[in-house]
């Protein structure tokens, strides 16, 4: 069947999916030695991103200070446990998604956020450079309440500076974890640029920067605006 990766389907377009996956998660991360899946030590925290394809996207966070372990998946369609090749036909409404389990005492949301919108161009809508289809679409699923606040503050901080560095409109979906369940995607994409060091990554940011924001309101402490164009 033939669809048009570059709109969502509907609910009742979407492939019907399994109750249960069709293979089991790697235990440890291969770079940072920690679970790949939950429960996870109390004191951790929960985020997920989607920005383009997940190979690139989970080193991103991999890499970042604090980050315990990463996972990539499925999230924000219709389809329970997915297969890759039924994302990629675009009947599952699902993006490629990076959950990153991070340290709190360590780092912090808003710093994981600046990393998300630094990473990526969130103006594309249905693709992520020359990656096209709605898998690649930018999307973040806040676990809690806080994080769907800062979500929001971070995005239109980063939409001021952006317009003002000539970028469209931000696409970027925010929508929450507990209504968009997150399916790990198969072994081989687990730390998939780790096991194939010179394989593909088609993330990059558009050279504009996120000021870190205040305690109490995101970017407002910095005088002379929100963010600044980096070269």
């Amino acid at each position: 069947m033939l669809f048009d990766r570059t709109q969502l389907p509907t609910p009742e377009q979407a492939l019907k999916g399994r109750a249960t996956p069709e293979f089991e998660v790697p235990s440890r991360h291969t770079v940072l030695g920690n679970p790949l899946s939950g429960p996870y030590p109390s004191h951790l925290a929960v985020a997920a991103f989607g920005l383009g394809c997940f190979w690139g996207a989970e080193r991103k966070f991999w890499q970042a200070e604090g980050v315990w372990t990463t996972l990539v998946g499925y999230q924000g369609g219709s389809t329970p446990n997915p297969s890759y090749e039924e994302v990629c036909s675009g009947l599952t409404g699902h993006t490629e998604v990076v959950r990153v389990v991070y340290d709190p005492a360590v780092t912090s949301y808003p710093t994981l956020l600046k990393l998300f919108w630094e990473s990526h161009n969130p103006t594309q809508g249905f693709r992520q450079g020359n990656d096209v289809g709605t898998q690649y679409r930018s999307a973040i699923y806040p676990h809690t309440p806080e994080q769907a606040v800062e979500a929001e503050a971070s995005r239109a901080a980063f939409q001021e500076v952006l317009t003002g560095a000539g970028f469209g409109t931000i696409t970027t979906e925010i929508l929450p974890a507990a209504d968009n369940p997150f399916y790990p995607a198969e072994p081989y994409h687990q730390q998939y640029l780790d096991k194939n060091p010179d394989g593909y990554c088609g993330i990059g940011g558009t050279g504009v920067t996120l000021s870190a924001p205040s305690e109490t309101n995101w970017g407002r402490s910095c005088p002379t605006g929100i963010a600044s164009a980096g070269s």
